[in-house]
């Protein structure tokens, strides 16, 4: 819905400057013979991810023998990816079953802001994970010293709290620009791309700030993950046994999987110039950081990870036997 503030006398800028009171989010639209086809993918899904990630957490905390940083961490990873994907699955699966897509602005403006807390949030927890295992092969000796508990929580809490004030005054710069014309959200959620799109006037200083943020949040944590890797692969080299390097190299080849697929993919996004940017190509990039990467992560970590196989087999022997 659309309230016109345009009054004759103005410059056709301003006639065609409206208040939006909401938007209409087309998602799939285009495609209604298959909504249905859709709508079960995605809860399947949205259903594994969510399974997946609560097995993560139970194991990790239940079994004694995953009580270390490397599952601390990786627990906080999976409690974060069922946030991050409930931010926008159960919306798009809801608007899959009904003609009405309307989506207020003030939820357009949430479900954004909760959306980008928690992708930075992501970035910098992979990126701690990512000094974790820099510290267990490169300091081995110094591991238990360095990543004492008191350390552990406060890069984790650091992690989740990070993002928060950036992004309020990220999200309010966004949404105060001007909108005009169409309030047809051509996305399946309120994400920056396809939200710009629907402004007016001059934006050139909220995509320098865009550019600035994406550094910060997504640009400098991946060299620094690299960096770690940098350093983490010369040392498995070094390594005398080879049964050694082929157990570091295993416990590192998961997280450089998942850091590939989510900053790849981000990266691609958020980097990109605003003149590039395409609907097919952003949905289909949407689609794989905010579902397609979640749903591999707990097959990831389990089926690449012996620890977390064996606690999952003695956890759900115990469940049958019970």
């Amino acid at each position: 819905m659309e309230v016109d503030t345009g009054t004759r006398g103005q410059n056709p800028l301003q006639w065609n400057q409206t208040t939006l009171l909401d938007f209409i989010l087309l998602g799939f639209s285009d495609a209604p013979s298959l909504q249905g086809f859709l709508f079960g993918v995605f809860l399947i899904i949205y259903v594994i991810i969510l399974m997946g990630n609560s097995l993560i957490i139970i194991i990790t905390k239940i079994d004694p023998s995953l009580q270390t940083p490397m599952y601390f961490f990786l627990r906080n990873f999976s409690s974060l990816e069922i946030c991050y994907v409930s931010v926008t699955v159960p919306r798009l699966l809801t608007d899959l079953c009904r003609q009405n897509r309307n989506i207020s602005f003030l939820a357009c403006a949430t479900q954004m802001y909760f959306f980008l807390v928690l992708g930075a949030t992501e970035c910098f927890l992979l990126t701690a994970m990512a000094y974790d295992r820099y510290v267990a092969i490169c300091n081995p000796l110094l591991y238990p010293l360095i990543m004492n508990s008191r350390l552990c929580i406060r890069l984790a809490a650091g992690c989740w709290v990070s993002g928060i004030p950036v992004h309020v005054g990220f999200t309010y710069q966004i949404f105060s620009l001007p909108f005009c014309g169409s309030n047809q959200l051509n996305h399946f959620f309120c994400d920056i791309p396809p939200v710009l799109k629907l402004t007016c006037g001059d934006t050139s200083l909220i995509e320098l700030l865009i550019y600035v943020v994406a550094v910060l949040v997504v640009t400098i944590p991946f060299m620094l993950i690299l960096g770690s890797y940098v350093k983490i692969i010369g040392s498995i080299l070094n390594l005398p046994s080879a049964t050694g390097r082929a157990k570091a190299f295993s416990t590192c080849s998961s997280h450089l999987i998942v850091v590939a697929l989510f900053f790849g993919s981000g990266i691609m996004t958020y980097l990109r110039p605003n003149s590039s940017h395409s609907i097919g190509v952003d949905k289909f990039l949407s689609l794989f950081y905010t579902i397609v990467t979640p749903v591999f992560n707990p097959m990831i970590y389990c089926l690449r990870n012996k620890d977390v196989m064996v606690a999952l087999r003695k956890f759900l022997l115990k469940r049958v036997v019970l």
